[in-house]
């Protein structure tokens, strides 16, 4: 899934090479209008506002930490503060 900043011609051959199965809007410029799955772009929003919750946490926001084993720490408190 993707928005429609990834619609370019060479990011869809690279996914279709490698088997991955994709839903990405078309630009409305573009001349020719694709196959359009919406449960899977419903999904892809869902997923989306997921990630800005999780963005409402300073450190994840800015990446204080250097570290990626700290940086993944702080993703996981950030969940289960989420979950509670």
């Amino acid at each position: 899934m993707g928005d429609k900043g990834y619609c370019g011609r060479p990011v869809r051959q690279l996914l279709r090479r490698r088997g991955i199965r994709f839903t990405i809007a078309k630009r409305k410029n573009m001349s020719q209008q694709g196959p359009f799955d919406k449960a899977i772009y419903r999904l892809r929003n869902r997923i989306e506002r997921s990630f800005n919750r999780f963005k409402q946490f300073r450190r994840l926001a800015t990446r204080y930490e250097k570290r990626a084993v700290n940086y993944r720490t702080m993703w996981l408190i950030a969940a289960v503060f989420l979950a509670l």
